[in-house]
């Protein structure tokens, strides 16, 4: 009888080489899976260590531009932030790696996958709310949930020695203090030294962002263009740079964000199940998008259009951070937030400096700003007062509960 085939997301660390080779064990075939999202990794020989701990096959993934695509833009028609800060770097690339673990296992013609996140975090319910959406009869063998697992591996040391055992290389102890996930959008630190929340974060913690003292000491100016709310092209015209391809757009401007140490967070956020935690992210790239975007939205975006975007924003991050990308409720927002993108085309510029993003000017040919309606030197057609009627129809209400509170206060039984 043919080995029962099981797909495991893997990343070459400690955690997914031991289970991969828990789960030959146990006498799965084992298919490793490895996505790129822009991680700083040697992929090649994560496929070679894959295969040599028992994987019968490798999958390796560039899915990076994609990412972009399909799941940073996405998100950036809606300015996601997560309670107010977060731009859920984390939370994004998760339902693309999940629909790719999806369609291999459909390609393997199995239902079975396996993933290595643990049962404290918000990654379990991103990846199993991913699989279940899209193949929903899969099997699902996530390890940190299962008792056998959990009996065998108490912590670390044990899972150490299990790879000792079985000859899986292990990295040498210069792992830092703190646990991190890193993709094109941004690089998470978490936990460790950092569970105090109390202190600052050192600056050893960070890597995809220059401390504000070691910044440039000059300004950058980008102009960056959008058709319907999308980036289509980043210029820097004093360095003759110019680039239009998605990807590159954004490694580029991740560049320009690590220089001048844009993107830093340091918060304490509400994790899904409960769980208060402390994040401390870098998103240099997405947080010039973010901002040229939503400058270039207050010239093109009419008012009501755009409060009731705003309204919806907060439950959008949520869905995004929870794992609900493939909900009917995530697909009726995004249907709402194409929409408002319509016509949101255009030029933001902004200057970038030590930590700082300066709007620098906005443009667009669907612009609504109407200078001579909005300036304080002429009327522009505009009719003073028409507002008296206006402001008086509107203000019956609020006399109307002036007279109720006097009322009250005169004789409570009235």
């Amino acid at each position: 009888m043919a080995q029962e085939k099981v797909i495991l997301a893997y990343s070459g660390g400690l955690d997914t080489s031991v289970i991969l080779k828990w789960l030959a064990e146990k006498g799965f075939d084992v298919i490793a899976y490895v996505a790129n999202v822009g991680q700083d990794e040697d992929f090649e020989a994560i496929k070679e260590k894959a295969l040599a701990t028992g994987a019968s096959k490798v999958y390796v993934e560039d899915l990076r531009k994609e990412l972009v695509t399909d799941y940073i833009f996405h998100a950036l028609k809606g300015n996601a932030l997560y309670e107010g800060r977060y731009l859920l770097g984390t939370a994004i690339a998760r339902p693309l790696i999940a629909k790719r673990h999806i369609e291999i296992a459909k390609k393997e013609n199995t239902l079975y996958v396996s993933h290595g996140a643990t049962g404290k975090g918000n990654d379990q319910v991103r990846f199993e709310f991913g699989y279940y959406a899209l193949m929903p009869d899969v099997k699902i063998i996530a390890p940190w949930k299962d008792n056998e697992f959990l009996e065998q591996f108490e912590g670390r040391s044990d899972m150490i020695a299990y790879a000792q055992k079985h000859n899986i290389p292990i990295k040498a102890s210069t792992k830092k203090p703190y646990s991190e996930d890193e993709n094109l959008l941004h690089i998470s630190h978490e936990a460790g030294i950092l569970e105090d929340a109390e202190l600052r974060a050192p600056e050893e913690v960070f890597s995809h962002t220059l401390s504000v003292d070691k910044a440039n000491d000059y300004e950058t100016l980008l102009s960056i263009d959008f058709v319907d709310g999308i980036p289509v092209k980043v210029v820097n015209e004093k360095e003759n740079i110019s680039i239009t391809d998605p990807l590159e757009l954004f490694i580029y401007l991740n560049k320009v964000g690590y220089e001048n140490s844009i993107g830093r967070v340091d918060m304490v956020e509400n994790r899904y199940i409960g769980i208060k935690s402390r994040g401390v992210y870098e998103t240099p790239g997405g947080t010039i998008l973010w901002h040229a975007h939503r400058d270039l939205e207050g010239i093109c975006m009419d008012k009501e259009v755009m409060h009731l975007r705003d309204m919806l924003m907060p439950k959008f991050a949520e869905l995004i951070y929870n794992g609900y990308w493939f909900s009917p409720e995530f697909d009726f927002i995004s249907a709402a937030f194409n929409k408002s993108q319509e016509l949101i085309t255009g030029t933001a510029k902004v200057a970038i400096y030590k930590g700082n993003i300066i709007t620098a000017g906005v443009s667009s040919p669907y612009s609504l700003y109407n200078e001579k309606l909005g300036s304080m030197e002429e009327s522009g057609g505009y009719e003073p007062v028409d507002c008296t009627g206006f402001i008086n129809i509107n203000a019956i209400r609020l006399q109307a509960h002036h007279w109720w509170l006097k009322a009250q206060q005169e004789d409570p039984l009235a």
